[in-house]
């Protein structure tokens, strides 16, 4: 039931577990809400892990993860099979009308990541940088090296920023005693994967690298999926640019984290079942987060205290919003619009977004119909 993104989903946590069950105090929901938002991967679940973590160790996290993420899984798996197995100039039309609301979701989330994380000129100008250096250089690998560069551009221009003190109740006892080893195999798949999948050429290996790679990067929230898959994935022809950009659309028709949306793409790859690839990918993009909200719950009390840590972060989100920002302009922009009606519908679709407060699903069924109607 949790339609509306990232921070309706806060919003539902919060009634539920602070307001009525009273597992947790405003202050620290707050907390946590802070702690997810500073690590990588897609916030809301993660602050539903660590819910589950604080209450109930490993076992509740994977219980609060699977209750939050299997609904849009599965409906997003249902999307890839109908894709795959339907074929007609209907399903071509609406297609289209499913980018054109792409192009207005993503406009519409790099406005809003603009304005929390650009807010001062050095941080628009790591932005800026990143979008024109993506732009100039679209590989795979130039994401990567954007981030990282953009650390250290937090830590050397972003120290002056002040600190707020967070203040966590005590992590459940069992995920301190498993902090190290969930550190250090975060770290270990980071860089092992991308070796094994050189050397052994397994459809289904370089599936687990592809999307645990992408879910241990993304700064930002659950959008910055878009380029990082995109780059991957579709100029090596493994998945179709038009049915990975519906898909993407598509998400945000369904309750639950945009990061389902990896089911949906696992599923169309070739040389893996469907259904398989699906699953893996799902597990493999949430893996990072899980691992890393492990080995750092414990200790984000003392991590948030250190200005160089908070700077690092705030670099990162910057570039990555960059990062969305070229993604808008290419490929999505240059696929998607391709007549004045075309602008015109994302236009509207975005004006929705941004100041009618339009549900996005909503908007999908409207991009369906018209994608339609203007073909």
């Amino acid at each position: 039931t949790s339609f509306g993104g990232p921070a309706a989903h806060i919003g539902y946590f919060r009634h539920e577990f602070v307001s009525k069950k009273h597992w947790l105090s405003d202050g620290d929901y707050a907390a946590l809400v802070a702690l997810c938002q500073f690590l990588p991967g897609p916030a809301s679940s993660q602050v539903g892990m660590a819910i589950g973590l604080q209450q109930a160790g490993f076992r509740g996290a994977l219980a609060a993860w699977l209750g939050f993420t299997l609904p849009s899984a599965l409906l997003m798996l249902a999307f890839a099979f109908s894709l795959t197995r339907w074929h007609s100039p209907l399903l071509n039309g609406a297609l289209h009308g499913l980018k054109l609301v792409a192009v207005a979701v993503v406009a519409h989330a790099v406005l809003a990541m603009a304005h929390s994380l650009c807010n001062s000129r050095r941080k628009a100008m790591i932005m800026l940088l990143s979008t024109a250096f993506m732009l100039w250089q679209p590989e795979a690998i130039m994401q990567p090296l954007l981030i990282l560069v953009a650390a250290v551009a937090g830590y050397l221009l972003l120290r002056e920023q002040p600190v707020k003190h967070d203040i966590l109740p005590p992590a459940n006892t069992v995920a301190q005693r498993f902090t190290v080893s969930s550190a250090m195999l975060f770290v270990l798949l980071l860089i092992g994967l991308p070796i094994a999948a050189q050397f052994y050429a397994l459809p289904s290996l370089s599936l687990i690298d592809v999307f645990y790679r992408t879910g241990a990067l993304v700064f930002g929230g659950g959008h910055v999926v878009l380029p990082l898959l995109q780059a991957e994935l579709v100029p090596t022809a493994l998945v179709d640019a038009d049915q990975f950009m519906a898909g993407y659309a598509a998400a945000q028709a369904v309750p639950g984290p945009l990061f389902s949306f990896a089911a949906f793409v696992g599923a169309l790859l070739p040389g893996v079942n469907p259904l398989q690839g699906g699953l893996l990918a799902l597990l493999a993009i949430f893996l990072p987060s899980f691992l890393i909200l492990h080995a750092v719950l414990p200790y984000w009390q003392r991590i948030s205290q250190f200005n160089a840590a908070r700077a690092v972060i705030a670099g990162v989100g910057a570039a990555v919003t960059g990062l969305l920002l070229a993604t808008l302009f290419h490929p999505l922009g240059t696929s998607s619009v391709l007549s004045q009606s075309d602008a015109v519908f994302a236009l509207l679709a975005f004006a929705a977004l941004q100041y009618l407060r339009a549900p996005p699903w909503l908007l999908v069924l409207a991009g369906a119909v018209a994608g339609i109607l203007l073909q």
